[in-house]
């Protein structure tokens, strides 16, 4: 049974490396990204780097469904000079939420040029897995999470202060349940930003952020 899975497997990824059209690669990509194989890692991210938007997007969630194994091959593919790969690659481990993917997902929602990515980083920083870090550190680095989304909330595109709001969110509700002061600080900031952004979708977002958390 193993060694038939494997042959399916197999096939799986020629598929990918043998497209020979745009929408070949992307049913291609769809079909190993459905197979949650952590074999399909390297090839997954491979075409991350192709200029095809759409398998790009199949291979991120089928990454993401793998989790925690891809996350060390995509910190080194953000070591590249290929762009396009590198976001999309943040992409992906902002929706594995892994803590080792914290530090490039902090850098990328306040700094990144492109805003798509600053929006997927945003919310990644709502949904990181703080139970894989010790209690140390947990605190030190919800508060830098904190404070960054903070800062992302004021961004120039109201796509990324929404984002900002949805983690503010997730992170209000880990704060909340582990029963940290600070909690009041994170409603506070999202009060903030319901009564003053520009945006009705940001404000309305915020809304539903306070009624889900209080």
């Amino acid at each position: 049974m193993n060694n038939q899975l494997s042959i399916i497997d197999n096939q799986l990824i020629r598929a990918v490396e043998e497209a020979d059209s745009s929408q070949t690669l992307i049913d291609a990509v769809k079909d190993l990204a459905e197979a949650h194989i952590k074999e399909a890692i390297p090839i997954l991210i491979k075409v991350l780097g192709y200029n095809n938007p759409g398998a790009a997007v199949a291979a991120v969630d089928g990454l993401v469904e793998i989790g925690e194994p891809a996350v060390l091959k995509l910190l080194e593919t953000l070591d590249g000079y290929n762009y396009g790969a590198r976001a999309w690659a943040i992409r992906a481990l902002a929706g594995i939420g892994d803590p080792r993917g914290l530090e490039i997902l902090l850098d990328s929602a306040a700094n990144d040029f492109s805003f798509s990515v600053r929006r997927a980083a945003a919310r990644g920083l709502g949904f990181i897995h703080w139970e894989k870090l010790s209690e140390t550190e947990i605190n030190q680095a919800q508060q830098r999470v904190f404070q960054i989304l903070l800062q992302v909330s004021q961004d120039p595109e109201w796509v990324v202060r929404y984002a900002a709001v949805v983690g503010l969110q997730g992170l209000a509700k880990v704060v909340k349940v582990s029963g940290q002061s600070w909690f009041k600080d994170i409603l506070t900031g999202i009060h903030k930003i319901g009564d003053t952004d520009t945006t009705l979708a940001v404000r309305a977002r915020a809304q539903i952020a306070i009624e889900n958390l209080c």
